[in-house]
């Protein structure tokens, strides 16, 4: 490497930005192809995945798999290392993840450890960047099954990500209404707070997670009671950094309270434009009014 200093920065339009210990360009080892190919190859037989069917792309997440009479599953180790993180990990730390992988399999599934790792990688202590970088690209860590959108996905500026939102209500800035995602999964793990894209996976189909400010950036809003309770308020979750929506949450935030808007709100009334309204016979809700049956609070 000819760069002198110790770090060096990595960044997208997406605004993020991290200091990155200098390494080799990234190349597949050995291990993490063969990863990628069992994690395929297991993910193709595992039944009730809530990351949805494949094809998938393998996710430095801390796979764990198991196997019962119902076949595959997974479960997550403590944290998983992604690969760039690797020549920032501390081996004592990262074996502290190797050992709680091992103490799994010996007690619940010996033959299927010997089956994931026949050259005895979770009975070999982590002391080195070598150790690390085996541990990082192997299927115990770079085993997790997810589709391609909700593993790097980027919202779109204006309102692709909300294409129901009325031309009204739309920004100068918005793009065409047409431009519907791809994924029920549209913004990636990599871009996105853990807990605000994992929201993702389970919510209501008819709650619109991700809305548009009016600046035409994507927020992320939640409700603020049980589903059917009349309550078409929203406590926002998630602003694009920068946006006037951040800026508001971040004021909000600071008194010790949430941002929580109100039904008249826009950001309000698109989270519930997919409910029904009383008596409506199937149309779609366009407010925050409250009612009953799949109204607001959802």
């Amino acid at each position: 490497m000819t760069n002198p200093e110790a770090v060096h920065a990595e960044s997208e339009a997406h605004a993020w930005g991290i200091n990155v210990p200098n390494h080799p360009t990234r190349a597949d080892s050995p291990e993490y192809v063969a990863a990628r190919s069992k994690m395929n190859e297991i993910a193709g037989q595992a039944a009730g995945m809530i990351y949805g069917q494949g094809p998938f792309e393998d996710h430095h997440g801390g796979a764990l798999w198991l196997k019962d009479s119902q076949g595959w599953f997974l479960v997550r180790n403590q944290a998983g290392i992604e690969w760039s993180a690797q020549f920032c990990a501390e081996p004592a730390k990262v074996d502290l993840l190797r050992q709680n992988a091992q103490r799994l399999y010996n007690l619940l599934s010996p033959k299927i450890k010997q089956q994931l790792d026949p050259d005895g990688l979770l009975d070999t202590p982590i002391r080195d960047a070598a150790g690390v970088a085996k541990w990082t690209d192997s299927i115990f860590n770079a085993g997790v099954p997810l589709h391609p959108t909700f593993h790097t996905g980027v919202l779109p500026t204006g309102m692709a990500q909300n294409p129901a939102v009325p031309a009204s209500a739309q920004p100068a800035s918005a793009q065409p209404a047409s431009a519907q995602p791809a994924s029920a999964q549209p913004a990636g793990v990599h871009h996105y707070p853990t807990p605000i894209a994992d929201i993702q996976l389970f919510k209501y189909d008819d709650f619109q997670l991700w809305v548009t400010d009016d600046q035409g950036n994507p927020a992320a809003v939640a409700p603020v009671d049980k589903r059917g309770s009349g309550n078409a308020s929203v406590h926002v979750l998630y602003a694009t950094p920068g946006s006037q929506l951040a800026q508001e949450k971040h004021a909000v935030e600071s008194t010790g309270a949430p941002l929580i808007l109100g039904p008249d709100h826009p950001l309000s009334q698109q989270a519930y434009q997919n409910q029904q309204a009383p008596g409506s016979g199937g149309a779609p809700r366009s407010s925050g009014t409250p009612g009953s049956g799949g109204t607001p609070g959802s």
